[in-house]
């Protein structure tokens, strides 16, 4: 495949085809019909036979060749796959789109530093899992790696310290090798229901960018256990506008990745996850 699309990429070659198409051709014809000098009609010719895009066929002193649609049907259906691919995957492109108009929207805001403080924001998912299991994914650090960054994130070192003034730290690199890291304290924790915790955003110097204050709880539900985290915003700079404009969309993917990750475990462990014995009537 990666040779039909090589020798498919040269503008000569495409064009050859194109007459292919219609007929099959002399050398000296498609020489004429392209504008090209005959070794160069040959050699573009030589490449689409090696792809098996064309064959050749001696008449005496004269050379035709044909075109073969085979290959072509092959390109056409990884083409089409392609395709199909990228429309299933579209809401990902949307995500981007959306974060970049709303990076040009901050951007318009953000005259001064404290310029987004006392925002807020509330996220809530239902995770078909006890809470039990919904806590250990938050306070394990095993557990809070495997989903606590947003794709292609890699998490690099992270905690939530499920104690009063307990560590707080999330610290992750983009497939560049950029580096990103917050940094904060645990205020309180109640196992398996309660979490209060903040993260400041550090800059590449170390400086906060801005600092996010949480307020995590679980409550126990007949279809496992229900997240409400709740997020408030101080110390802002202005050059915080990227991070303040991805809260929302962050934010999403990565309790998008918590639910798949419980629900896929849950799958996996117990088909009834949902016998928890805390459950309020």
């Amino acid at each position: 495949m990666d040779q039909i699309a090589s020798a498919l990429g040269d503008a000569a070659r495409w064009r050859i085809v194109e007459l292919l198409a219609e007929r099959p051709r002399s050398v000296g014809e498609l020489a004429e019909l392209t504008g090209l000098r005959q070794p160069q009609t040959t050699k573009h010719l030589q490449t689409l036979a090696r792809a098996e895009l064309v064959t050749v066929f001696p008449l005496g002193q004269r050379r035709v060749y044909a075109l073969e649609t085979a290959p072509l049907s092959a390109l056409g259906e990884r083409l089409r796959e392609l395709v199909a691919a990228a429309e299933a995957h579209e809401d990902e492109r949307d995500v981007i789109a959306r974060y970049r108009n709303a990076i040009d929207a901050e951007t318009a805001l953000a005259h001064s530093d404290r310029w987004a403080d006392g925002r807020t924001f509330m996220f809530e998912r239902t995770l078909p899992t006890p809470r039990d299991l919904a806590w250990r994914h938050w306070t394990d650090s095993a557990l809070l790696a495997s989903w606590w960054a947003p794709a292609p994130m890699t998490v690099t070192e992270c905690a939530l310290d499920a104690k009063q003034d307990g560590r707080a730290v999330l610290d992750y690199r983009d497939a560049e090798g950029r580096r990103y890291r917050s940094e904060g304290r645990v205020h309180s924790a109640t196992e398996p229901e309660h979490l209060v915790f903040e993260l400041s955003v550090l800059d590449a110097a170390g400086a906060v960018s801005f600092t996010g204050h949480y307020d995590l709880a679980l409550d126990a539900v007949p279809e496992g256990t229900r997240l409400r985290l709740g997020m408030r915003v101080t110390d802002t700079t202005v050059d915080a506008v990227a991070y303040i404009a991805g809260i929302e969309s962050g934010w999403s993917q990565v309790l998008d990745n918590l639910t798949d990750i419980i629900g896929s475990s849950a799958d996996l462990t117990d088909p009834t996850p949902n016998d928890d014995k805390e459950t309020q009537p």
